[in-house]
């Protein structure tokens, strides 16, 4: 599974990659008067910006526990990806559907618009780059799921938010130089309106699909359904237990709790069943290195 390091490297491609293409839009959308190349412009700055809130958040998400947090900050992170998401939602989806509503009403004609179409090249360059950085650290995490099981299922908020942005990023590029295109072809700048639009209503609808998985690790979430799985598989093959009455999993941004009800073999002989309960709780953290708690309720193996 990647982990937190993984996560960090894709954020920093992005934001490399998103810092470059919105200084070439910004440049474009001023000498073009383009609409989409304005909305463009906004959508990579609020990138930029969900990128440095999503670095703090893992950065707060590291801190230790305190007897008022005696879990830690892991979840941490899940509000400030939240955040991101509401970002990407308001700053690039709401205010590129205004402005193209702003250009379809007072449509003006483009000037220069080879000096767009160079800058989205040059986008969807850097954007691909950005984007593979991410799919390799999806492609660690995601196993032999699809992506969509792996973004339905995964519990890494800031790839999760990384993935939404960057695939939101490559799409909004690609409506903008066909709204270019359009434009320049018919000679109707009204194209260059709706390309606007459809870049705003593309990114509400990443943002509201992002905003909804990370909702959901918010309020709290199991591990995803593969490493419970796995979870669970070790357990009932110890010898130490003989069956696995109930298993709670819940993850904690980067570190996972496990809670462990059980029938013990050893249930009559108390300092034995303690031992072989540590023994299990020892291989299982080794065995998978995200679990930081474990809390055990032995039962007798004659019981029920």
């Amino acid at each position: 599974m990647a982990g937190q390091g993984d996560s960090v490297r894709a954020i920093f491609f992005a934001l490399g990659a998103n810092f470059a293409i919105a200084v070439a839009k910004g440049v474009a959308a001023f000498v073009t008067g383009s609409s989409a190349m304005l909305a463009e412009t906004v959508h990579s700055l609020a990138d930029c910006g969900n990128q440095l809130l999503l670095l703090l958040g893992l950065r707060q998400a590291r801190r230790a526990p305190t007897p008022e947090h005696p879990l830690g900050y892991g979840r941490e992170i899940y509000f400030w990806s939240f955040l991101v998401a509401v970002m990407l939602f308001s700053v690039g989806g709401m205010f590129s559907v205004y402005e193209g509503v702003h250009k379809l009403r007072n449509p003006e004609p483009l000037r220069q618009w080879w000096w767009a179409v160079g800058v989205l090249l040059f986008a969807i360059a850097a954007e691909s780059v950005s984007m593979r950085a991410c799919l390799q650290e999806v492609r660690k995490a995601r196993g032999s799921r699809t992506v969509w099981q792996w973004f339905r299922e995964s519990r890494q908020a800031e790839l999760v938010v990384i993935f939404g942005e960057d695939l939101a990023a490559l799409l909004g590029l690609m409506f903008a130089l066909a709204a270019i295109g359009l434009a320049v072809a018919t000679g109707n700048p009204v194209w260059d309106a709706i390309g606007t639009i459809g870049i705003g209503l593309l990114l509400i609808v990443v943002a509201v699909l992002v905003a909804i998985e990370v909702k959901a690790m918010l309020i709290g979430q199991s591990v995803d359904p593969f490493l419970q799985a796995l979870i669970g598989e070790f357990l009932a093959q110890r010898p130490e237990i003989a069956e696995v009455l109930h298993l709670i999993t819940l993850q904690q941004g980067n570190d996972v709790l496990v809670s462990i009800h059980a029938r013990m073999r050893r249930s009559h002989d108390g300092e034995g069943m303690l031992r072989d309960i540590d023994q299990v709780e020892q291989a299982l953290k080794r065995q998978f290195p995200v679990v930081r708690w474990s809390f055990f309720e032995p039962e007798d193996a004659e019981a029920g």
